[in-house]
């Protein structure tokens, strides 16, 4: 299938020198960009008698797909049901666990296929997901019908607690809790080797460990080491507040990163999963060890992390650190809108710091796309749009209002525009999201199973009733 959509009045390329195209064609051959440029070199090089569909671009614009770098497929049920005066640790310990200890396999498949849906809309075409707490074939399932692309893995930990707090369940604790980090990694890699490569490529499967306190150095240094052997990545929570980060010095000396780079555990296969609390020493130690990071700004303002106050991420993308954005589960950042997340990122340094030339909207896009298909080490074939790459993107309606008038793309995409003038998005060759609609999947149906499912696991959890803890010492002092 070959498709040409020419006449476009910008392209976003996102490649090395970030060239935006005017008056931009594209040939689409199969999934893959067979050939890009001005419309009129362009209509030098393809006949359009030999094409298969010819589209008028005129009126519209195109950006290379949002890759999302940390996103919790398995708590979309869980939107707008936690407060928002919680610290990070009081979130996960008092929350998320219990939240999580009554979702069933059911559920998490309906909460991956809303997420799945939102994102689409969003103009996401590729997200890093935390895991199943049950299985990586749940999300890959919601992930078939809909054309996304996406990594996944299991839900793994093995520190834990003596005592279960309140909301906990045993049945929970046995699965999502290991007996050791050798029996974890047993299971990952087994995940790994039946799912990495579903969809024909589209679905992978990664070492995924949730990190910090609930995991053991072991696991930590462990889930690195094992997938580097069987050639993929692993993505975990570590340095994710300044809590964190002073519970981890009192009882070791050290801050997180350093503490797991000591013990050999920081590489360029490691995509850490917020990273707010980091030094400036520890910048540098990224940046040399090619790790990666995914920033979440929504969840840092609604969690208070610190971006503004104590976060390094400018001084990250200065020394070179891979830095994507992450949209985070919807019950810590409320949506799984990247356009927000870019929006946020390009004016949140300029006001903490006084200092508008830093983070700009160039930085912000970047790290959306191409900065974002880097720390998930597919920026061979996503991530930007250029000749040979998978046919992954945007198209804009040009005749919003968000969009009228524009004299610089770039400024109007992240400043200006949102969402509502997302037209189309393509993955792999084709429109995974047009008309208004995800293509594939009854969205009123997923809408309607969500809003049952959520009100049932919200009872279930407890999670309605007064008295839920809005503060923790858990693993303060051992377990």
């Amino acid at each position: 299938m070959r498709t040409l959509i020419k006449d476009l009045d910008f392209l976003f390329t996102v490649d090395k020198n970030d060239t935006v195209l005017r008056q931009a064609s594209i040939l689409i051959e199969d999934d893959r960009i067979a050939d890009l440029g001005p419309a009129d070199e362009v209509a030098g090089r393809v006949d359009e008698n030999n094409v298969d569909k010819v589209v008028d671009g005129r009126m519209l614009g195109m950006c290379p797909g949002f890759v999302d770098s940390h996103v919790h497929l398995s708590e979309t049920l869980s939107r707008a049901v936690f407060p928002d005066n919680l610290t990070t640790r009081a979130w996960v310990f008092h929350w998320a666990k219990p939240f999580y200890a009554h979702i069933t396999e059911e559920d998490e498949f309906w909460g991956a296929s809303l997420g799945i849906t939102e994102m689409l809309r969003c103009g996401t075409t590729c997200f890093l997901d935390m895991g199943s707490q049950y299985d990586p074939g749940i999300v890959i399932k919601a992930m078939e019908p809909t054309g996304i692309r996406g990594i996944t893995g299991r839900h793994a930990a093995d520190n834990r607690p003596s005592e279960l707090p309140r909301g906990w369940t045993e049945e929970m604790a046995d699965h999502h809790f290991f007996p050791d980090a050798q029996t974890a990694l047993a299971e990952l890699e087994a995940c790994v080797e039946k799912y990495n490569g579903a969809l024909d490529g589209r679905a992978r499967c990664w070492v995924n460990i949730e990190g910090k306190e609930p995991c053991s150095l072991e696991l930590h240094v462990g889930a690195v080491a094992l997938a580097e052997k069987l050639g993929v990545g692993t993505t975990y929570h570590l340095a994710t507040s300044i809590e964190e980060a002073k519970v981890c010095e009192n009882k070791y000396g050290v801050w997180p990163i350093t503490r797991i780079d000591q013990a050999g555990g920081i590489r360029k296969n490691l995509v850490i999963a917020h990273g707010s609390a980091v030094t400036d020493e520890e910048v540098a130690l990224l940046a040399d060890r090619g790790a990666a990071v995914a920033f979440c700004p929504c969840s840092s303002l609604k969690l208070g992390k610190g971006a503004s106050a104590i976060g390094k991420y400018p001084e990250m993308v200065q020394a070179g650190v891979k830095l994507g954005l992450g949209t985070d589960g919807v019950s810590a950042a409320g949506n799984m809108n990247l356009m927000r997340q870019m929006l946020i990122v390009a004016g949140l340094f300029k006001d903490a710091r006084v200092q508008p030339d830093i983070f700009t909207a160039r930085d912000a896009l970047r790290a959306a796309t191409i900065e974002g298909a880097r720390a998930l080490m597919w920026d061979d074939e996503i991530g930007s749009l250029e000749i040979g790459k998978k046919a992954d993107f945007i198209l804009f309606d040009l005749d919003h209002v968000e969009w009228t008038p524009f004299h610089d793309p770039l400024q109007a995409l992240v400043f200006s525009a949102s969402t509502a003038s997302i037209t189309q998005t393509w993955v792999n060759g084709k429109p995974a999201y047009a008309d208004g609609k995800v293509i594939g999947v009854d969205e009123t149906e997923i809408r309607r199973k969500a809003r049952e499912l959520a009100a049932e696991a919200v009872k279930r959890a407890g999670l309605h009733e007064e008295g839920v803890e809005v503060t923790t010492t858990l693993y303060d002092e051992g377990n």
